[in-house]
């Protein structure tokens, strides 16, 4: 299996942030941006993989900050890291100025999809080559991510992580 850069998984999706879309204080409900990330993040997750893709988990949101009623948001979303079968997908969310056009990192998150056969089974995913130096912390952190979130799952013991052993014990 033919291993594909990261820009070759990369999904890009503008959003307008409609009333419907917001809360009482007229910011974007954390549900939608939720829904639209798993949206672009399945995308992502396709196009490396050419397969069918579900959500495994949601491993990190971070709300840096509330995104205004008619609001321009535009989410990028890029494989960085995959496994077996499944598939690390960092979601990066810009809000545009309405004036300047200039675009703001607003808020990130961290999505796992595994790819599935006909009959929902797990099946292998091409491997990653990241390529410029954000892509390459991004993959190197993913297997960091990985062992943490098994372990929390009680799916690895702690000794056995040995990518968490080298980041507290200098390894």
């Amino acid at each position: 299996m033919k291993a594909k850069t990261a820009k070759q998984s990369l999904a890009i999706t503008t959003k307008l942030v409609l009333p419907n879309d917001t809360n009482t204080l007229g910011n974007l409900f954390g549900g939608e941006l939720l829904a639209w990330m798993d949206v672009i993040s399945s995308i992502s997750a396709h196009r490396h993989c050419k397969r069918v893709v579900v959500t495994a988990a949601v491993n990190n949101v971070s709300f840096q900050q509330p995104i205004k009623e008619a609001s321009i948001v535009t989410l990028e979303a890029k494989v960085s890291r995959a496994f077996t079968s499944s598939m690390e997908i960092f979601v990066d969310v810009f809000v545009e100025d309405n004036v300047t056009g200039k675009k703001v990192k607003c808020n990130e998150a961290i999505y796992t999809f595994v790819a599935v056969d006909q009959n929902g089974g797990p099946i292998a995913v091409p491997k990653l080559i990241p390529e410029t130096e954000e892509e390459k912390q991004r993959y190197e952190g993913a297997l960091r991510r990985k062992q943490l979130s098994l372990i929390l799952a009680g799916k690895m013991k702690p000794d056995d992580a040995m990518e968490l052993k080298k980041l507290f014990m200098g390894g």
